[in-house]
């Protein structure tokens, strides 16, 4: 652990040289993911704005994936459009429109179960760089104001209930930039839930139906220093949370410094609590050469629960993609604060031992343009939160690292043919077995004749307590040049239990999709899954209308 830090430190002092591929389309890669949003790398963003449809490669085509939210020089936050499930390093495309600045048409995304999940967007406090030969362009300010509402529902029945479960979702996000062409922005989203569950709560907190994940506003003095105050994710600090407070900035290139001080969300409801203060610090990196990126944070972190330390951190993290068709992606969380139960006077001794809590490293090589392989190793451990959870605190001391490796392949053999699978295998000691996973896929794309997409995959999976087989055949098809989009799935799972109390369970489901853009920022969209047993049968449907402005 003594080496950990130091070598960290060391990767602030490489510098890139910048620079910017030229052609049709610009090239840039996943630098973070969480549940919400999509982090991507570009050298340069000055041809993209907030609004534009980013690419993923599929064959020898370009296919809608994401929508840019927010965006600063080199780094756009992102808004998935498809089900696609995206890792770190990952290569995605933009692709200018001739004479225009930004892309017409969004096509429609296809639906899945969680659409519109609760979007953390992050602004990444900076702004555009200047463009143009010779001399560089004074960078004039422009106010760029956009957002949605969304209308969502989603039912759930089955055959041994009476009652049709039933919930409720709106969904208000806006990201206003450049107030007034001014250094001034805001932004919000802002999530209403009504359920049945809800009319049995005892709690009238308004908070148990409204969840405020994003609101703040920022000020940017000049290039240098940028200000926020409000609720937001820091993207550099995307491990720590939200946080109730301010944010401030100073950039001196390559470096950018900065503070972050307010409270954590109250746990169990996402209200504010002016109990659990927190406080830190950060260096961030960030260079580019003609060959790829890199990006270097190291955070320090202090969170408290009415006065008392809860949990202290650092964080770290690297992004490196300088060698040629090589990306690696390092974080880690080092915590320096913790407890030691003493048996004999049941107390609890303070100690600052460092104790890597979270370990996460990848490796990615296109080995050719077709074929692409990376592999991963993580390690973790329940992050404890000591005045939190001091009423478990016992038990919680007890935990085991849990680590997992992961190799993936993904071959296109052929254009519009993509094969690939990925193997993973994670334990513990206290586990009776290891989990281990295989997922293998083959897609073709727009069969000739019927234009529709078809893809076939397996999961084998074993666990400590089953033995499982999932086979998955699914098609899918745009019915009207991006305006009417259709999706159809089926699936057979098998699961056997090593108890012998438990009977083999055997299932048919199936998935049906449809979105319909009915004018460009109308969308409508609808999915139905039905899981059909032996006996039991469950039916779920959702829908959603989502209005962009």
């Amino acid at each position: 652990m003594r080496y950990v830090l130091p070598l960290f430190l060391l990767l602030f002092s490489g510098l890139g040289v910048v620079g910017q591929n030229q052609g049709a389309s610009l090239e840039g890669y996943v630098s973070y993911v969480t549940s919400q949003s999509v982090y991507v790398k570009f050298n340069n963003t000055a041809k993209i704005k907030a609004g534009d449809t980013l690419f993923v490669q599929q064959g020898e085509n370009l296919v809608p994936a994401l929508k840019v939210k927010d965006l600063s020089s080199t780094s756009c936050v992102c808004t998935p459009l498809t089900s696609t499930t995206f890792k770190v390093s990952d290569k995605v495309f933009f692709k200018p429109v001739q004479g225009s600045a930004t892309n017409k048409e969004e096509p429609a995304p296809s639906v899945t179960a969680n659409a519109q999940e609760p979007i953390n967007q992050t602004a990444l406090m900076g702004k555009p760089d200047s463009t143009g030969a010779g001399k560089p362009l004074e960078y004039k300010k422009k106010q760029k104001i956009h957002g949605f509402v969304n209308i969502a529902s989603n039912s759930a029945l089955s055959n041994y209930s009476p009652t049709i479960s039933q919930s409720e979702k709106l969904t208000f996000s806006l990201s206003a930039r450049n107030i007034g062409n001014s250094n001034l922005s805001a932004e919000c989203y802002i999530t209403g839930i009504q359920n049945d569950k809800q009319y049995n709560e005892t709690s009238k907190s308004i908070f148990n139906k409204v969840k405020i994940y994003n609101l703040d506003i920022s000020y940017d003095f000049g290039k240098k220093a940028a200000l926020l105050i409000g609720r937001k994710i820091n993207p550099k600090l995307s491990n720590m949370g939200s946080n109730d407070g301010l944010q401030f900035e100073l950039k001196f290139k390559p470096l950018t410094i900065g503070i972050i001080a307010g409270f954590r969300p109250n746990f169990t409801d996402y209200s504010f609590n002016s109990n659990l203060l927190q406080y830190g610090a950060y260096l961030y990196n960030e260079s580019a050469g003609k060959k790829g990126y890199m990006q270097t944070s190291l955070a320090f972190i202090n969170q408290t629960n009415s006065g008392k330390t809860d949990r202290r951190f650092f964080y770290l993290q690297h992004v490196n993609s300088l060698v040629k068709n090589l990306t690696f992606f390092g974080s880690a969380e080092v915590d320096i604060f913790g407890k030691e139960f003493n048996s004999p006077d049941s107390t609890y001794k303070t100690k600052s031992t460092p104790k890597l809590t979270n370990l996460y490293l990848s490796l990615s090589y296109r080995i050719m343009r077709r074929l692409l392989i990376s592999l991963s190793y993580s390690a973790r451990q329940n992050v404890i939160y000591y005045e939190t959870y001091k009423t478990y605190l016992e038990t919680l001391l007890d935990n085991q690292t849990m680590q997992g490796y992961s190799l993936q392949v993904n071959y296109t053999p052929v254009n519009k043919l993509s094969v690939g699978a990925t193997a993973s295998y994670r334990f513990s000691k206290t586990d009776p077995k290891p989990t281990q996973n295989l997922y293998a896929y083959l897609t073709y794309s727009q069969i000739p004749g019927i234009n529709t997409s078809v893809t076939v995959s397996t999961i084998l999976l074993r666990t400590g307590y089953l033995n499982g087989r999932i086979y998955s055949a699914g098609l899918s098809k745009d019915l009207a040049s991006g305006k009417l989009y259709m999706g159809l799935t089926y699936r057979y799972v098998d699961y056997h239990y090593y108890n012998t109390e438990y009977l083999p369970t055997y299932q048919n489901m199936g998935e049906f999709s449809l979105s319909w853009r009915i004018v460009r920022k109308l969308l409508f969209a609808v999915y139905y899954e039905g899981t059909f047993e032996k006996i039991n049968q469950f039916h779920r449907l959702y829908a959603q209308i989502n209005l962009g402005f």
